[in-house]
């Protein structure tokens, strides 16, 4: 049986694809599977059990990337063709069988969408990873076995999205002191490749015996190796939080000029907080353009309100 998966070029939307590619793994576990999807998400999608191929869809001008993928998937027969991207692509391949996610809606959690679109749907087919023996020997060095690890996904990839640094330190700090939940934790703050400015002000801020840097020096598969032997994580509405919850760690995003209902932390040990104001009242109008916004606008959700959500968090049984 052949199945092409197709699915998202960042991160955080591709993170929330597994759990569909996980169900056809698990539906068909003889399958030879083919996941097309961005550069950035394929040592998260190579050790699938069943992948056989990984073609990174790399963005070019007019489409050359969907050329590309055409050529390389047109003439063979599919016995399942999967479309997170509700391409024309998937529209015109051979296939005995389509499932193609269309629906955008603004009340329904993306898994959920997700689910609806592969027939799966009580419960939806939560996100999940795959770590390969090299990405836990990464973590494993990383982050050596001893205290708890409280981690940190301090940036995001638009300013107004992004907690303060200073907020980051001090909620890690009243975490990890002598009376808090996580007293005398280790402290790993997670960034990728160019967020170096935004997570640097976090990691300088905290006790240098505690801290463990992790930024810049993972892939995502690592990254995700490396978070499953955390504790706890607290990160910004990014692809790195919901890489945290599919690893099934507990997970506390935040959000701000974001869209909980849609995009929060999925899983049974995810939760998130959010600041008082909507996102119109946070940017001022609807129909705002993200580049004119060049500083945090989740300055309003005050560290008392994080820490109390991460202590709920810990305190709930893990699922």
């Amino acid at each position: 049986m052949q199945i092409l998966f197709i699915t998202a070029t960042n991160l955080g939307d591709g993170i929330l694809t597994t759990g569909a590619l996980d169900h056809f793994i698990r539906k068909y576990p003889e399958a030879e599977i083919t996941v097309a999807c961005g550069p950035l998400l394929t040592t998260v999608f190579a050790p699938a059990p069943g992948v056989a191929r990984v073609i990174a869809m790399k963005k070019e001008p007019y489409a050359g990337h969907w050329r590309k993928l055409f050529a390389q998937t047109f003439f063979k027969k599919w016995d399942i063709v999967v479309d997170m991207r509700n391409s024309a692509l998937s529209r015109i391949l051979w296939a005995k069988e389509r499932h193609i996610w269309s629906a955008h809606s603004q009340t329904e959690h993306k898994v959920e969408q997700i689910g609806k679109a592969i027939g799966v749907t009580t419960p939806p087919p939560s996100p999940t990873v795959w770590l390969s023996a090299e990405s836990l020997a990464k973590a494993r060095a990383l982050i050596p076995d001893g205290s708890p690890v409280l981690a940190l996904g301090a940036a995001a990839r638009w300013p107004g999205k992004t907690w303060p640094a200073e907020h980051f330190s001090e909620l890690a700090l009243r975490l990890t002191a002598p009376d808090g939940p996580l007293a005398g934790g280790r402290i790993a703050v997670f960034a990728a490749p160019g967020e170096e400015h935004i997570a640097k002000p976090v990691i300088d801020a905290l006790p240098a015996d505690r801290r463990i840097d992790a930024i810049a020096k993972t892939t995502p598969l690592e990254a995700a190796a490396a978070l499953s032997r955390c504790t706890l994580y607290v990160g910004n509405d990014s692809g790195l939080t919901h890489t945290a919850a599919a690893t099934g760690i507990k997970t506390l995003g935040l959000f701000g000029p974001g869209y909980p209902a849609l995009y929060r932390p999925w899983g049974k040990n995810a939760a998130y907080v959010a600041t008082p104001e909507t996102v119109e009242e946070l940017t001022g109008y609807a129909g705002y353009d993200p580049a004119d916004i060049k500083d945090s606008l989740m300055r309003s959700l005050t560290v008392t309100a994080a820490y109390d959500a991460a202590v709920e968090l810990l305190q709930k049984q893990t699922a």
